[in-house]
């Protein structure tokens, strides 16, 4: 129960700028009464077995789908209306329904149950211990897909998991947890906690590991209070995604791949393309038909599920994405479309903003954006396009557009990001059950994989049991192992 004095914090309506919402902030004594409940249950939760967990995980499934409506309202509410917060009840239902298929499949890759082959005498056997509780702190962004997507495949590894949403999207935890209810086997080894930073650094202390989705220097923070503590964490910190398009391009493709990679959910999805490098020859005319094609884009001011664009989710990052457009002005760039906020019935928006005649002098291309910027800096070869693609401390995702996919390959493979693009922009959805990858630079920290069957392997702990079968060893003996004849 909150306490009567208990810090509160106003949560602002993105579309009507008005605070419509609020959340009680939880203390650091409420945060560890929950990891504790939350440990006691999770023993168990590992021990019923992988087959079993999956049997409760089907049930949960059916209760999101029950409540898949009431989930989009909640994200689109807490996002202003993002165009995947409306498919924010189906993207969950696949998480959940991909992990019921491939867990099993997953874990047993990574085993091992056999002679060893060093000594095959031993046999070797492998076990998979799930960390007891996993802290998943979410961003602002994709608020729900980010935080389930760690979340839900330590639940299947056996792990217990205490989640934060970010306190300026917290309204969708109510209907994901009206589901989780439903189910009491998940009940008492999934909760969610409300609040801030600070409530963020109480679950750090009461964490064995953490994953983090935000910014640079909170994501700075977060790993030294886990190294303090040696537990692990996995952080995912953004990018500044390039995209190369070579004169050899289709214009059409080009353009349009550009456009919606850049300014989907507004700009503000981590892997949106925030740095566009065109060889000369296409140079000019890309701009034009990009020019034209961001004239077709609407705002959804006058109805959320209607148009392109939403309104910033986050109010201080307009002004973030307002200051980057004005340094890259004062330095010379030209802007073509967009460029000024817009405040529409509380509403903050922002039309596609397309710049060019800019350098990596300005912030707008090197810093992470997080608006609908389209800078476009042209280039004469593909050394020069692929050294400027590079020239950044991110490496999360790239995109390339060529005249083949022999020749997008071949750039790609050069490219320092975890996932590389081609012939499109915005693909990562297809990495989900079928590979695994990791950033480069500040974009990812951790090591293993966020996505495909691997990524469960980041939740468990790898044991190895080995039997002797021959005889032991004998200590008057050991001089003569390993000698030759």
């Amino acid at each position: 129960m909150a306490d009567a004095d208990q810090a509160t914090l106003p949560v602002r309506n993105p579309r009507s700028g008005m605070v419509d919402f609020q959340i009680t902030v939880a203390t650091a004594q409420q945060v560890a009464q929950k990891a504790a409940a939350l440990r006691a249950n999770q023993h168990g939760w590992a021990e019923m077995g992988l087959q079993a967990r999956i049997g409760v995980m089907q049930r949960f499934l059916g209760e999101v789908a029950r409540r898949k409506d009431a989930i989009a309202e909640a994200d689109a509410a807490d996002t202003g209306g993002c165009h995947t917060s409306y498919l924010q009840g189906f993207i969950t239902m696949g998480n959940i329904g991909g992990w019921v298929e491939d867990a099993e499949a997953a874990l047993a890759d990574a085993a091992y149950h056999g002679p060893s082959r060093a000594q095959p005498q031993v046999d070797v056997t492998t076990q998979f211990v799930p960390y007891p509780l996993v802290s998943v702190i979410g961003p602002w962004n994709a608020p729900m897909m980010l935080v389930l997507l760690d979340a839900i495949p330590a639940l299947f590894a056996g792990c217990a998991v205490l989640i934060k949403p970010s306190e300026v999207t917290p309204r969708w935890v109510e209907p994901l947890f009206d589901a989780v209810a439903e189910v009491p086997e998940l009940a008492g080894v999934f909760d969610f906690v409300q609040g801030d930073g600070s409530t963020g650094q109480a679950m750090i202390e009461e964490s064995d590991l953490v994953c983090f989705t935000g910014s640079v220097p909170t994501g700075r923070q977060i790993a030294v209070q886990c190294a303090q503590r040696l537990i692990p964490c996995y952080l995912e910190l953004g990018g500044k995604d390039p995209l190369i398009i070579t004169d050899t391009a289709d214009l059409e493709r080009a353009a349009t791949a550009a456009l919606r990679g850049a300014v989907h959910a507004n700009g503000m999805v981590c892997f949106s393309v925030e740095r566009i490098y065109v060889q000369r020859g296409l140079h000019d005319a890309f701009v034009e038909r990009l020019i034209e094609k961001a004239g077709e884009v609407r705002l959804n001011s006058d109805d959320p599920r209607a148009g392109h664009l939403h309104p910033f989710t986050f109010a201080p990052q307009a002004q973030i994405v307002m200051k980057q457009i004005d340094d890259a002005k004062a330095k010379g760039a030209t802007v073509h479309t967009g460029g000024e906020v817009l405040e529409i019935n509380g509403g903050l928006y922002m039309r596609p903003t397309i710049l060019t005649d800019v350098t990596h002098d300005m912030a707008i291309m090197r810093e992470e954006t997080f608006g609908p910027c389209l800078p476009i800096m042209a280039f004469d070869t593909l050394e020069e396009g692929i050294e400027l693609a590079n020239d950044t401390d991110f490496g999360l995702t790239a995109n390339v557009i060529a005249g083949s996919n022999e020749e997008a390959l071949a750039i790609g493979e050069r490219i320092n990001a975890g996932s590389v693009f081609m012939q499109d922009t915005f693909l990562t959805f297809a990495k989900n059950r079928t590979v695994g990858s990791n950033a480069f630079g500040v974009s990812g920290v951790g090591g293993g994989a966020r996505t495909g069957p691997e990524a469960i392997l980041r939740y468990v702990r790898r044991k190895a049991l080995l039997t002797q079968n021959g005889a032991v060893a004998d200590i008057r003996d050991d001089h003569h192992l390993g000698a030759p004849d």
